[in-house]
C-alpha cells in the first residue's frame, strides 16, 4: 500500500493495515533490510511486559535514566523537533 510522508515527517497508517493489527497507540520502530518495520507495543494488563523489560535491559537503562527519558517523551509528544 502506498503512503506519503507529510511535511511534519509523519506517515498515516492506511486503514486496511490498521484493521489487521491489534489496537495500540505505540509502536516499536526498526529498520530491517532497508524497510521500516512497526510492531505494536502493548503494555496493558495481561500483555507481555517481559519483552519491554528486555528492551530496557538491552539499552542498559538504569533508574537514573528515567528523568531524561521522561523529558525526551514529553518533548517528542509535544510536537517539537
Amino acid at each position: 500500500m502506498l503512503t506519503k510522508k507529510t511535511v511534519e515527517n509523519q506517515i498515516t497508517r492506511p486503514r486496511a493495515l490498521v484493521e489487521q493489527l491489534p489496537e495500540s497507540d505505540y509502536f516499536d520502530a526498526t529498520i530491517e533490510g532497508g524497510a521500516i518495520v512497526l510492531r505494536p507495543v502493548r503494555g496493558g494488563p495481561g500483555e507481555d511486559l517481559d519483552a519491554i523489560r528486555a528492551q530496557i535491559r538491552e539499552a542498559d537503562a538504569t533508574e537514573s535514566d528515567i528523568p531524561d527519558a521522561i523529558r525526551w517523551v514529553r518533548h517528542t509528544d509535544s510536537g517539537e523537533s
